[in-house]
C-alpha cells in the first residue's frame, strides 16, 4: 500500500534548474524520511541526501551540497528535490525512497536529461 508517485520526465539546458515531486501515499507521510537517489547513465546508484518530512531536517550529500534543495510539504503529502546550475553529467534518473517498518519503497524513477 506504500506507494511513491514521481513527476514525469525533465528536459533542461545546461545552467537551468529542475524540480522533480514525489507524492507519497498509503502512509503517514511524517513517519518516515525520504531519501533522493539518481542514476547516471551507465553509472550506480548515487545518494544526494535525505530530508525528514515532520520537520523539513535535510541532510545533503556532500558532493551535491551547494546545487540541491529538498523540502516536503506535509498539505499534498509530496517530497521535492530541486537541483540548480544543470551540467550535462547531471543526466540521470533520479528516485525518491523511504523506508518503513514494512520495508523499503521506491518511486518509479523521473528521467532528468540535461542537454543542449
Amino acid at each position: 500500500e506504500v506507494q511513491l508517485v514521481q513527476s514525469g520526465a525533465e528536459l533542461r539546458n545546461p545552467g537551468a534548474s529542475v524540480k522533480v515531486s514525489c507524492k507519497a501515499l498509503g502512509y503517514i507521510f511524517t513517519s518516515y524520511y525520504i531519501d533522493w537517489v539518481r542514476q547516471a547513465p551507465g553509472q550506480g546508484l548515487e545518494w544526494m541526501g535525505r530530508i525528514d518530512p515532520e520537520n523539513n531536517g535535510t541532510k545533503y550529500a556532500r558532493n551535491f551540497q551547494d546545487r540541491v534543495t529538498f523540502a516536503a510539504d506535509t498539505s499534498t503529502n509530496t517530497a521535492y528535490v530541486e537541483l540548480t546550475s544543470l551540467r550535462i553529467e547531471d543526466t540521470a534518473v533520479c528516485y525518491c525512497a523511504t523506508r518503513s517498518n514494512s520495508g523499503d519503497c521506491w518511486g518509479q524513477g523521473t528521467q532528468v536529461t540535461v542537454s543542449v
